[in-house]
């Protein structure tokens, strides 16, 4: 896929941070449409008007991903308004940063899952039939964490929620593969800590700092347009993954907290509590 001119874009948590920029991009490379989707209503008109005005052809709607009736009824207007999308981002998501028994039941463990695990599979079974039907190339990028691969104190919840997306997401690539819907591209992103305000307070980590959105979103929209199967953000995450793989545990455990500083990043974290 050379551009996403003339295909239609669906992006969820698209009125601030990095979905914002994904729908920027969308608008210059001319997408057919491009389909906003957020909960906040102020933030979400004001992206929806700043990108008309660039010239965008936007779809906004508010949509509370959290909820499966909610993403259904989204999923319908859009289907009514623009038709399918062909290039789908499951970027919307949540932290909640504190040790696990702190966490309320409903407040933050389902809020979480259902935000990070479970809302990336609603959204991708609205719109992977009229996908795998299509002819062109198709794209579906779900942006998980490299908490999806490594475990740190006071993200238990938030690691098993996207544990949860990496597993999901692969596997429905090798689905896709092997029923031979190869035009169905799936890219699972892992990145640490971006700069977003979402991650206010961590600390950064040995050969690690806290990336730009910029950086991130420019490098997820290459992935996404080449088809590639998995985006991990930076280099010390594949290298945390071979050490954990060889090390023992406990070796392991003492790297990553003495030496990457990978398990005190947490420790100042000021939002999503």
């Amino acid at each position: 896929m050379q551009s996403v001119a003339g295909k239609k874009v669906l992006i969820t948590g698209a009125a601030m941070g990095m979905g914002r920029i994904y729908a920027d991009m969308a608008v210059r490379e001319g997408a057919a449409a491009v389909v906003l989707w957020d909960i906040n209503q102020a933030a979400l008109e004001q992206a929806a008007a700043e990108l008309r005005a660039a010239g965008g052809k936007v779809h906004a709607q508010v949509v509370d991903v959290a909820r499966p009736e909610a993403i259904a009824e989204g999923a319908a207007q859009t289907r009514a308004a623009v038709g399918d999308p062909e290039v789908v981002f499951n970027n919307a998501g949540v932290i909640r940063g504190k040790y696990f028994w702190e966490h309320d039941p409903v407040k933050d463990i389902a809020f979480t899952m259902n935000i990070n695990a479970l809302a990336p599979m609603y959204v991708a079974r609205e719109f992977l039939p009229a996908m795998i039907a299509a002819s062109g190339e198709q794209r579906l990028v779900n942006i998980a964490s490299a908490a999806g691969l490594v475990s740190n104190p006071k993200m238990s919840v938030y690691c098993a929620s996207k544990w949860s997306c990496t597993g999901w997401s692969d596997s429905l690539r090798l689905e896709l593969e092997q029923a031979g819907h190869r035009h169905v591209r799936v890219t699972t992103v892992n990145p640490t800590y971006i700069s977003t305000g979402m991650f206010e307070g961590v600390k950064s980590m040995l050969f690690t700092p806290i990336m730009t959105p910029e950086y991130v979103t420019t490098r997820v929209w290459q992935a996404m347009k080449s088809g590639r199967p998995r985006l991990i953000l930076p280099w010390t995450v594949y290298l945390s993954n071979a050490l954990k793989g060889l090390l023992p545990l406990r070796i392991f455990d003492w790297m990553a907290r003495h030496v990457f500083r990978v398990y005190g990043s947490m420790d100042e974290f000021k939002g999503g509590r």
